[in-house]
């Protein structure tokens, strides 16, 4: 493999020249105590990261972009800090989705606009994955993903507690006055033990195994608990592969293949993946410039069993466990027979090379093919008059009963509507019954919140009912589970057919034959789509009035359309004057 020269990198149009510009730049370099010595012809690297004081899930990256900087420094690079969007996913209000692609606009304009080489790309915490990797793969310099890693196992009186699912689940139980006020408290203060993201296989778990699957970190790095002093040193290793990386210029678009991403897919189906995954990679594939969409996951769906048996899909496990069991590596060996091993990685290798010698060490946390927690993937995609552009469900942790189900709908038109009715004694609501909640989606949130796993009214809690089919436009946490049908696209704000669903209207799913059907004659719908009123716009200035009208729907992975590849042609490199 040809390596680059010092006099190739992208960094000596800054710094090279004998011209009075490149004298500004190094004497300012000089400025911040740095000799010509430290950086002239050798690999700057930017090491993006998402830390902030409100981010749970980065707490520790302002001691790992240390670690980060040592192994650059080892390998003979220069590192330098920029910081950006940190994106907590439980204070950033209405949603973190809204800020994906403002994070991923940062990146790209980050990396573009400065003198670096290549870039360390940190990130977890739920949307920070696809926001950095979406940047950085449009800007095409060699791009090495450090994922934040799971935090421990949360702790209440001896008994495991998982992020996100023991909370949904506990809260059940207090309204339904199982728990008590101490009971609760207690909970609060022992789900989350440690800085790292959600240890169930929620979004942030899901999606930095995939970025490891697609091959933007080091191998197996996605499995690393935060806490753990193996990410301290993962840490380091990324420094030192990022500068060799510049040298053999091995940049996203060689790493991010068609099949590399198709490769994601049986990953995410065999994980029991969160339900983001499906926006988020089509976006990822799409700024990639390859065209994936809903059908590949479904297919991969029908073909794929789950057999990580972490929860919500599994019953017992969480992301410490799946570590200790082998993690993603292990995991991979199982699935060889329907991955592309030819694919390479961060590492330069090809990921047969990559899985030699990974091995499983508990096959109940990661099963085999033959002894699978649920036959087919973790995902479905539906469609049918409510969805035309499809909507998805993850019928790996629904209750069986509703994977085919009739109900009478029970609309909310917002959730502020429903938050104030759903706990009504009055409430005409049964385990049939469907809840459908509209203007929740990527206009009509705005941001597509996860608002997808609609709380049981509180009546039908206390009569010991935990899970009934809801239907919406929005997300839902990939900590998450139950009969919850979200993505409906297009979504109601702009008109979509859940806009015109009537409490009392009967709704069919059929998940095994994929169909969802508002059981409303086409005739009566015409007459409802008639009387629709317009929206009212959700911005009339600022960042959410450009998102309003660049937003893509959920379908196509709601990525801005004027940040895809083919809109426009690619952007040049600064001028330097």
């Amino acid at each position: 493999m040809a390596r680059k020269t010092p006099d190739q990198l992208r960094s000596a149009r800054w710094f090279a020249p004998d011209d009075l510009r490149s004298f500004g730049h190094r004497s300012r370099m000089a400025q911040m105590g740095y000799g010509p010595e430290e950086y002239r012809g050798k690999p700057v690297i930017a090491i993006i990261n998402t830390w902030s004081d409100l981010n749970q899930c980065h707490a520790h990256f302002r001691e790992r972009v240390g670690d980060i900087k040592r192994g650059v420094l080892q390998a003979g690079g220069f590192p330098v800090e920029l910081p950006a969007i940190s994106l907590s996913e439980s204070n950033v209000k209405p949603t973190t989705m809204l800020y994906r692609n403002f994070l991923a606009m940062e990146t790209e304009e980050l990396i573009r606009s400065h003198s670096v080489d290549g870039v360390v790309l940190m990130g977890g915490c739920d949307k920070t994955t696809p926001g950095l990797l979406l940047g950085a793969t449009s800007v095409a310099l060699p791009s090495i993903f450090v994922p934040a890693g799971p935090m421990l196992r949360g702790n209440w009186r001896g008994q495991t507690l998982g992020s996100g699912s023991d909370a949904w689940k506990y809260w059940d139980e207090r309204r339904a006055s199982n728990i008590s006020d101490k009971d609760w408290g207690e909970m609060e203060a022992g789900i989350a033990r440690s800085y790292g993201v959600c240890m169930t296989m929620g979004t942030a778990a899901t999606m930095t195994a995939l970025a490891d699957t697609i091959g933007m970190t080091l191998p197996g790095a996605s499995s690393i608990p935060a806490a753990d002093s193996n990410h301290i040193r993962m840490c380091a290793a990324a420094g030192r592969r990022i500068v060799d990386m510049v040298w053999e210029d091995l940049t996203p678009d060689k790493i991010q293949t068609q099949q590399s991403f198709l490769n994601a897919i049986v990953v995410a189906m065999a994980m029991g993946c969160s339900t983001n995954a499906v926006i988020h990679i089509i976006a990822m594939a799409r700024r990639a410039g390859h065209d994936i969409g809903l059908d590949d996951f479904d297919a991969a769906s029908r073909t794929t069993p789950v057999i990580a048996n972490i929860r919500p899909s599994g019953d017992t496990y969480l992301m410490e466990d799946f570590y200790y069991a082998g993690g993603l590596l292990g995991m991979l060996t199982r699935l060889k027979d329907r991955l592309d091993l030819t694919q390479i990685n961060a590492s330069g290798r090809t990921w047969a090379e990559s899985l030699e010698g990974a091995a499983v060490y508990n096959d109940d946390v990661i099963r085999t093919i033959d002894n699978a927690i649920y036959r087919e993937g973790a995902l479905a995609v539906l469609r049918g008059n409510l969805a035309p552009q499809g909507c998805v469900i993850k019928p790996s942790a629904t209750a069986p009963r509703y994977l085919r189900h009739t109900g009478p709908a029970l609309v909310f038109d917002d959730y502020a509507d429903m938050k104030a009715n759903i706990d009504r004694d009055d409430l005409d609501a049964t385990e049939d019954t469907v809840l459908v909640l509209r203007n929740a989606g990527p206009l009509g949130g705005p941001g597509m919140p996860e608002w997808g796993m609609l709380p049981i009214p509180k009546k039908l809690v206390k009569q010991g009912v935990r899970d009934m089919v809801r239907i919406s436009d929005a997300r839902m946490s990939g900590t998450s589970y139950g009969a919850c049908i979200l993505h409906v696209a297009p979504e109601s704000y702009v008109g979509g057919p859940l806009a015109l669903v009537r409490t009392g209207d009967m709704i069919s799913v059929d998940v095994p034959a994929r169909r969802i059907a508002l059981e409303v004659s086409d005739e009566e719908l015409a007459r409802r789509r008639a009387a629709l009123p317009a929206p009212q716009p959700r911005y009339e200035r600022g960042y959410g009035w450009m998102f309003s009208r660049h937003i893509r729907q959920a379908d196509q992975g709601c990525d801005f359309d004027f940040l895809e590849t083919d809109f426009g042609r690619p952007v040049d490199e600064p001028s330097i004057y």
